[in-house]
């Protein structure tokens, strides 16, 4: 019992990470593999969550035997590392935040029926909100509102899984062929699955620099063991709801061949309304409520993540010149980026796809190296030989190194040739 009782106390960086995770790629990618390809895609889709467990794992277990972050570690291991990471931090920044509002506005005037409005201000309407209570809320409030949210999505979620099981799955269409993943396309469309599953490699620095935060704002530091279960329970959802969207995906559009939209919005729109004709009328507001919740939390923990991570580069890069873990500065890093973000929304609206899939490439072809770098953070000698990583994750980290770099340069082919 005393064992549940730290587990909740110590929820919060792997809750937020699970939050932040699943997004497009859960709510699109997840539903999209169930719905074109069936239980077939189970098997990367565990397959992504095992071999990328343990670079996310070591920004948890770097940063609580050090009290540093992970990317203050990169600076250690040597500045190419660090200006390395906010190169790739520059590039995705001012991308990734724009296109999770452009589709969480475009679900908002969608799913709640107001063409009336324009999907820029819409945008810059959930900039305010988001922006304005990170900054009141801060670290403390946006814990305990998302705690709320996911305890919700996935009761909810769950509750949509079991009610499509029981409803059983829809027929086929006659002569029902199902499409091969052995081809550009499928392949294409499982790596990214698996690349964006559960997410970014980049972003483990995020649940870094949150554990920090926790520490800071509750002025306790867990044991390693603590924290390690903290984060493994925030995984665990993180996958178990990937294959809750798989089996919905399965269960109401495997068969059909139902012509898919590539665009994250309008195929949102698609499912939520085959959800509730395979469902009943009455689930539509549920599933709508599950959909836009599941990008609205997102959305905040990618705007909070990124501006510490932006604010943390800056003090390894200038730590002579001023301290940039300042409230003000915080304040300041969230504005900056609403700004900035929301301009390009507007400017870029009608190419957010390039810009987005150039942020993907990024990520895709810089996952391995990014995977290595954590490993030299938890192998270096500020790590006691003690609470290194045992030999079994180890072997699993080089495992997934070799995976991603299989599927980066395959990615990077298919991409450039």
């Amino acid at each position: 019992m005393s064992t549940l009782r730290t587990l909740i106390k110590n929820l919060g960086p792997g809750l937020l990470f699970a939050s932040m995770a699943i997004g497009t790629s859960h709510l699109v990618l997840s539903t999209k593999a169930g719905a074109q390809y069936g239980w077939m895609m189970l098997l990367p889709i565990i397959l992504a969550n095992v071999f990328k467990y343990p670079f996310f794992e070591f920004g948890v277990r770097y940063t609580n035997i050090t009290e540093k972050s992970l990317i203050e570690g990169y600076k250690i291991r040597g500045r190419l590392y660090l200006w390395f990471y906010a190169l790739i931090t520059f590039i995705t920044t001012f991308t990734i935040l724009a296109a999770l509002y452009t589709v969480t506005a475009g679900l908002f005037i969608n799913l709640f029926k107001v063409d009336f409005l324009s999907l820029t201000w819409v945008a810059l309407g959930l900039f305010i909100f988001i922006g304005f209570t990170l900054i009141i809320g801060q670290y403390k409030f946006m814990e305990l509102s998302l705690k709320l949210i996911i305890t919700i999505l996935f009761l909810a979620l769950l509750a949509t899984t079991v009610i499509v099981l029981f409803k059983g799955t829809v027929p086929h269409m006659p002569n029902f062929q199902p499409p091969s993943i052995f081809n550009d396309v499928g392949i294409l469309f499982l790596i990214s699955l698996m690349g964006w599953m559960p997410t970014t490699v980049e972003a483990s620095s995020w649940v870094s620099l949150w554990s920090i935060e926790k520490w800071k704002s509750e002025k306790n530091k867990p044991l390693l063991k603590d924290s390690l279960r903290e984060f493994n329970t925030g995984y665990f959802i993180t996958a178990i709801l990937a294959i809750f969207f798989l089996i919905i995906g399965w269960a109401t559009l495997y068969g059909t061949q139902t012509e898919l939209s590539n665009n994250a919005v309008t195929f949102a729109d698609q499912v939520v309304q085959l959800f509730t004709t395979h469902i009943g009328p009455w689930s539509y507001i549920f599933i709508a409520l599950s959909a836009f919740a599941t990008m609205f939390s997102t959305c905040m923990t990618a705007h909070d993540a990124l501006a510490r991570v932006c604010l943390d580069i800056l003090q390894q890069l200038k730590p002579k010149k001023r301290s940039f873990k300042h409230k003000s500065s915080f304040s300041i890093a969230i504005v900056s980026l609403a700004l900035i973000n929301f301009l390009v929304v507007s400017i870029f609206r009608a190419n957010m796809g390039d810009l987005v899939a150039l942020a993907t490439f990024v990520s895709f072809v810089v996952a391995p190296i990014i995977g290595y770098m954590n490993l030299k953070n938890v192998t270096s000698a500020e790590i006691p030989q003690g609470d290194r990583p045992q030999k079994w994750l180890q072997i699993l980290t080089y495992s997934g190194i070799v995976f991603l770099a299989f599927f980066s340069i395959y990615y990077f082919w298919l991409m450039v040739f």
